[in-house]
């Protein structure tokens, strides 16, 4: 009977940790996140005029940290960057953008969704429903989808950030692919990485957000390459 009992007891701990590694392999991620400041800068772009004639860079902190106007020497250039946004985020605030019906949406989001963990494959339909949206709603609107800038894990800041290089990769190739929706790709990756593939340290003040040098090298590619001008 003791034979019994503790073979028992081995089974229950058995099914236990079984229960517990297979808990612990489920990521959970979560849609619904939206950052402090997102309802009052969403009422602040609402309030700002909009024009036809506006070139409107959208996306996360990364694309709000620059004053896009005055970089471009492009008065028209509005900054729709939310700091810690996600695609669930913009797709929720994007009718705004279309309902200007802007020449021009450049499009950068996606570097919180991976570290947050939302699925590549949900990452890549939030993209494409946003094409979708604005190709409906805004059919003589230029779109511009920017490839995802690398990270760089040696200043140790956005730990979960990092060690996710591959997901970067995939979206990226996803994103190269959108030529074929008639969707300019704006390659910014191969711009920013170092040797190791990783986002060049003389660019970056934190490994993730770019210091007033990395915007200029963006500045620059997009005017060299005539994104800007482009009817």
């Amino acid at each position: 009977m003791k034979v019994l009992i503790k073979k028992l007891h081995i089974v229950i701990i058995a099914l236990i940790l079984s229960h517990g590694a297979a808990e612990a392999q489920i990521v959970k991620w979560d849609s619904t996140y939206r950052p402090g400041k997102y309802v009052e800068l969403v009422a602040k772009f609402k309030a700002d005029p909009k024009s036809k004639k506006d070139f409107v860079f959208l996306g996360n902190s990364i694309t709000a940290g620059t004053d896009w106007a005055k970089l471009l020497n492009l008065p028209q250039a509005k900054n729709r960057g939310i700091s810690g946004d996600i695609t669930f985020g913009v797709l929720e605030r994007l009718q705004d953008v279309i309902d200007g019906k802007p020449a021009k949406i450049f499009i950068l989001i996606g570097i919180n969704d991976i570290s947050r963990n939302i699925p590549d494959s949900v990452i890549l339909s939030n993209y494409k429903t946003m094409i979708s949206r604005i190709r409906k709603g805004s059919k003589n609107t230029h779109i511009y989808f920017n490839t995802l800038l690398p990270v760089n894990s040696a200043f140790e800041k956005f730990k979960k950030h990092y060690g996710k290089d591959g997901h970067i990769l995939w979206l990226n190739n996803e994103i190269r692919k959108f030529t074929a929706k008639n969707v300019t790709v704006i390659d910014l990756y191969p711009n920013f990485i170092d040797q190791n593939k990783q986002l060049r340290a003389e660019l970056t003040k934190d490994g993730l957000h770019l210091l007033p040098e990395g915007y200029q090298l963006w500045a620059d590619f997009l005017k060299k390459s005539g994104y800007l001008t482009e009817k």
